[in-house]
C-alpha cells in the first residue's frame, strides 16, 4: 500500500525524530501535539530538545515543505502514536500505568481515519495496550472495521512497533536498530512493515502485539536488573571498604562477565520505568525485578544520605564554620550523560533532597539546559569554572563530558556517583 501522508501524534524525543526521518524521505509528515510552544518552533524549522543532528534534519525537512505540526490531527495514509505513557497518581506500592495520553490520542486522529489506513503504537506500554487502543478506536468509529472482530478483512490496520533507541544516538539508531513489528493481524504487520522501512535498513521481525509490547518491557528491565546488580554492588563496597570501580574492572576480565557501572539511580522514561508495567501485570511472579526496582529507586536516598555525612565530616574539620556556610555544587540533571532529558532523573530527586536538608547554598552545573526546574527550588544554575572555584562540597551526578576533564582542588570534599573523578 502507499503511505504519502504519515501523522505522528507526540513530537517529543522519540515522535520529533521519527517524524523528520519520514520527512527526510520525502514523504508528506503532519506532526501533531497538544503543547503549542513546541509546534511553533518545529514550523520555524528548530527544535525544542536537544539530540544530535535533529536540528538539521527539521530544518532541511521543514523548509523544504515535507514537515510541519499543528495541534490537531488531520487526515492521513498512516498514523504513529508516540505520546508519554506515565503512572496514576496516588503513590500506590505498584504504580499502574495510565493510558490517558494514548486513550487521548485515539480520541484525535479517530474523527479523521478512513479506510485502509494504518495505526502503529509506538509508545512503551503495558502488555495489552495495542489492544486497548483497537477498542476505543472501534468504539468511536463503529462504521469501521478493526482487526479485533474482522481480522485480516479489517478497514483499519493496527500494529505495535516500540523505539528502541539510546538517547544521544537516536538519529543513528532509528535508521540502523532492528524493528520489533507487533501486528494485530498479517496485513497489519505487512503494512507497518512497508511504513518503517522508509527509512529503516535494520531487521523488522513479525509478532503478534502482546509479544511486540512485552518484548520491548523486557529489553528494558533486563537492563534495570543489570544495573541494580551494580549498585548493590556500590552499596555493599562501601561498607566493607572496597573500591567498586576497581572491583568492576577487575570482575569484567573473566571473559563471560560483564557488570555494568554503578550510578546514582536508574532514570528516563523507559529502564525506570518499564519494569513496573510487567510488575503490574505480575506482581506474585515478578519478583526479581520487583527487587531491582527497589534497589535502584533507593540509590539516590543513599546518595543524599552521604552528602548529609559529608557535611557533617566538612564542619568537623571546619569548626569555625556551620552547615549554612557550606556551598554544595551539584554537577549534572540529566538522567544520562550528554543530553538534555530530565525525566524520571536521579539527579533530579537527589538534588531536591539535597535542598529540602541543606541550609546552605546549592549551585548546579548542567551544560544542556537554559534553566533550573522549579521544583528544585532554591538553586542557583552556574557555570563549571564558578562551582569548581567556589563549592566545599563536589557531588558529581551525571558523566556529561564537560566534566571528565574537571579538575577538583584536593582540599575540596568529593563525592563522585559515576567514578569519573576518583
Amino acid at each position: 500500500m502507499s503511505f504519502e501522508t504519515v501523522s505522528v501524534i507526540g513530537l517529543g524525543y522519540i515522535g520529533l525524530p521519527t517524524a523528520a526521518m519520514f520527512a527526510s524521505k520525502r514523504k508528506k509528515v503532519i506532526g501533531v501535539d497538544i503543547n503549542q510552544k513546541a509546534v511553533d518552533t518545529i514550523n520555524r524549522g528548530e527544535i525544542h530538545i536537544v539530540e544530535p543532528e535533529l536540528d538539521i534534519l527539521v530544518h532541511a525537512s521543514v523548509t523544504q515543505g515535507y514537515f510541519r505540526a499543528s495541534t490537531t490531527a488531520e487526515p492521513a495514509d498512516a498514523f504513529l502514536i508516540a505520546v508519554p505513557t506515565p503512572f496514576k497518581a496516588g503513590g500506590s506500592v505498584i504504580p499502574e500505568p495510565d493510558l490517558g495520553y494514548i486513550e487521548a490520542a485515539a480520541k484525535s486522529i479517530a474523527p479523521v481515519l478512513e479506510k485502509g489506513n494504518l495505526v502503529v503504537l509506538e509508545s512503551t506500554s503495558p502488555v495489552g495496550a495495542t489492544e486497548q487502543l483497537a477498542a476505543w478506536l472501534a468504539e468511536l468509529r463503529p462504521e469501521l472495521t478493526f482487526p479485533q472482530s474482522s481480522g485480516s478483512d479489517a478497514d483499519i490496520k493496527i500494529a505495535y512497533c516500540p523505539e528502541r533507541v539510546l538517547p544521544g544516538h537516536v538519529v543513528r539508531e532509528l535508521v540502523e536498530n532492528d524493528r520489533v513489528i507487533g501486528g494485530m493481524s498479517p496485513e497489519s504487520s505487512a503494512a507497518a512493515i512497508e511504513l518503517y522501512k522508509t527509512f529503516v535498513e535494520g531487521e523488522c521481525i513479525i509478532t503478534d502485539s502482546r509479544t511486540a509490547e512485552m518484548a520491548k518491557l523486557t529489553e528494558n528491565s533486563s537492563r534495570d536488573v543489570q544495573i541494580a546488580f551494580a549498585n548493590e554492588l556500590s552499596l555493599i563496597c562501601d561498607e566493607i571498604d572496597v573500591d567498586v570501580w576497581e572491583l568492576i574492572k577487575l570482575a569484567n576480565r573473566h571473559p563471560r562477565v560483564n557488570i555494568l557501572q554503578p550510578g546514582p539511580g536508574v532514570g528516563g522514561h523507559c529502564i525506570a520505568v518499564d519494569p513496573w508495567f510487567i510488575i503490574s501485570k505480575s506482581p506474585d511472579a515478578a519478583k526479581l525485578i520487583h527487587t531491582a526496582r527497589k534497589v535502584n529507586d533507593s540509590k539516590p536516598l543513599w546518595v543524599v544520605d552521604k552528602v548529609n555525612q559529608a557535611v557533617g565530616e566538612f564542619l568537623q574539620r571546619h569548626p569555625e564554620r556551620n552547615a549554612k556556610s557550606v556551598t554544595i555544587g551539584c554537577y549534572g540533571l540529566a538522567f544520562k550523560p550528554d543530553i538534555d532529558d530530565l525525566r524520571e532523573s536521579p539527579a533530579m530527586q537527589i538534588v531536591q533532597k539535597v535542598r529540602e536538608v541543606h541550609a546552605g547554598k546549592i549551585l548546579v552545573v548542567e551544560p544542556n539546559v537554559e534553566s533550573v526546574p522549579t521544583q528544585l527550588g532554591e538553586v542557583e544554575l552556574v557555570e563549571l569554572e564558578d562551582a569548581v572555584s567556589t563549592c566545599d562540597i563536589h557531588l558529581l551526578l551525571v558523566d556529561h563530558k564537560e566534566f571528565k576533564s574537571t579538575v577538583i582542588d584536593k582540599s575540596k570534599v568529593v563525592i563522585d556517583t559515576k567514578g569519573v573523578w576518583l
